[in-house]
């Protein structure tokens, strides 16, 4: 008798694994299945509640581990070791495996509001710490597993990236525990199931009320255009750096006479040293000026500086019968522009009375620029961008919620990803493959009114929010500590 139970806990824990690492792979990878991450938690913690405390943390690390491994190809080819991919994600699945066991003790031990709460906590007032003390801003964020389920979207105007990820991990913990209390407790279970899948319908009700109440607003017309052909995809320097920044001067030229308002241009399409700016200039200022169009074109400028020569990720700004404008990005990505010269300015463009803001690829992963410009009024955002093709949805996309938290609409034009033109709810209301043709061209209307959300106003409420819920989750666990499992605590 004891091995056939032996044998079918072992055939449980392995069809927990499989479930898990599965859910995780295709509901958290590079091309994400959102509806996937509501069950990831599933398994893993139905399970924990029916085992040991070691076999539970067990298969938990090595499941959710599993399934991180469909970001290590990615990893390797940015050129990043297995140990950094190692300490990242093995450190997300000690995050899991840390959450699960929370919640198994307190559920156990009959603090069941507690231990429903413990994952969404922890995971949460970790990811803010990461936030805060990586170049990387929001980059692992579960919530961007949830960008197109647009009615939960709308909840990162009020909470940002953090009450989202919050409610992902809360709603299967609950849904566990409830199902777990069925038979024990079925007030209890009740109740569980009642409140948080309430508050679950008021978030998803709140996202469509919010979705239909998109009001009348101007639109402009914006052109992108990108290149990916091989003698167009890396930074053009020497005589080939006026040979491309013709060839993408022809494009807006051409995007102007269809009647684009504004022209966006990706990130670092060549090099241009501070003597031949006036020369590289002439390549669109002429276009800006006898279109009416506004140009935004990426280039890594150099300028002499007084310990060696200062180099910027630069978008260049060429509006109709002023002088340029520049816009320094901010957030560099470590390794490839640890050598660049951070940017410290936002840049806004008044237009027939709305407001258009400027920024660069990665400044996108960080909540704090959304909220930035959207302090500033902005309704439309420019951004010449770079991805690496692999990560064209999932790093592509990062910018759509900014959108969302901080009430403005984004034009993102990167080579190796997506030419994308997005609304201040999240909808892609334009986009195409950079590599579908020598050079993409994209032509859209794009409204660019601005709306005040409450996350742009509050900033990171919730994240406060969820470090005390945490530290209380802390502290009932400590009070229970000695408690035997199955011991019922109001």
């Amino acid at each position: 008798m004891g091995f056939a139970n032996n044998s079918k806990n072992g055939l449980t824990a392995v069809a927990v694994f499989v479930a898990t690492a599965a859910l995780v792979w295709f509901g958290w990878g590079l091309n994400p299945w959102w509806p996937l991450m509501w069950l990831a938690p599933v398994p893993v913690l139905w399970f924990s509640l029916r085992s040991s405390w070691r076999v539970a943390g067990l298969v938990a690390f090595v499941s959710w581990f599993a399934g991180n491994l469909v970001f290590f190809t990615y990893f390797h080819r940015l050129g990043q070791s297995s140990i950094a991919w190692l300490a990242n994600f093995g450190g997300l699945a000690m995050l899991a495996t840390v959450g699960v066991l929370l919640f198994r003790a307190l559920v156990l031990r009959g603090a069941v509001w507690s231990g429903i709460a413990a994952l969404a906590s922890l995971w949460v007032s970790v990811d803010w710490l990461r936030y805060w003390t990586t170049p990387h801003g929001t980059a692992a964020d579960l919530a961007y597993t949830q960008l197109k389920f647009l009615p939960f979207l709308q909840l990162a105007s009020i909470t940002g990236p953090w009450g989202m990820s919050f409610v992902l991990l809360l709603v299967p913990a609950a849904a566990v525990a409830a199902w777990h209390l069925r038979n024990r407790n079925p007030e209890q279970a009740k109740r569980v199931a009642f409140v948080v899948g309430g508050l679950l319908l008021i978030i998803l009700g709140f996202g469509q009320l919010r979705l239909n109440l998109t009001g009348q607003q101007s639109t402009v017309k914006v052109g992108l255009a990108v290149s990916d052909a091989p003698e167009n995809d890396l930074v053009a320097s020497g005589p080939d750096a006026p040979r491309l920044l013709q060839e993408y001067a022809a494009q807006a030229r051409a995007l102007a006479a269809r009647g684009a308002q504004v022209v966006v241009l990706p990130e670092k399409i060549a090099v241009v040293h501070d003597g031949d700016a006036a020369t590289d200039d002439a390549f669109f200022q002429p276009i800006a000026n006898a279109a009416g169009v506004t140009i935004v074109a990426g280039q890594l400028h150099l300028s002499p500086g007084p310990n060696g020569t200062l180099r910027y990720n630069r978008a260049q700004v060429y509006s109709p019968h002023v002088a340029t404008a520049s816009y320094d990005k901010e957030h560099m990505l470590p390794p490839f522009e640890s050598n660049l010269t951070i940017g410290t300015q936002r840049l806004t463009l008044p237009r027939n009375g709305a407001t258009w803001g400027v920024a660069i690829c990665k400044d996108m992963d960080f909540t704090s620029m959304g909220r930035a410009y959207g302090s500033l009024g902005a309704g439309l955002l420019l951004v010449p961008a770079w991805d690496f093709n692999m990560d064209r949805t999932f790093h592509g996309h990062m910018e759509i919620m900014r959108g969302v938290e901080s009430g403005f609409s984004i034009v993102r034009a990167a080579k190796n990803g997506y030419l994308t033109v997005s609304d201040d709810r999240g909808r892609v209301l334009a986009e195409t493959r950079s590599d579908s043709a020598l050079f993409v061209t994209l032509l859209a209307d794009v409204p660019v009114g601005h709306e005040h959300t409450l996350y742009q106003v509050l900033g990171d409420w919730f994240a406060w929010l969820a470090v005390a819920i945490f530290a209380g989750v802390i502290a009932r666990s400590l009070l229970l500590l000695r408690r035997e499992p199955g011991v019922s605590s109001r």
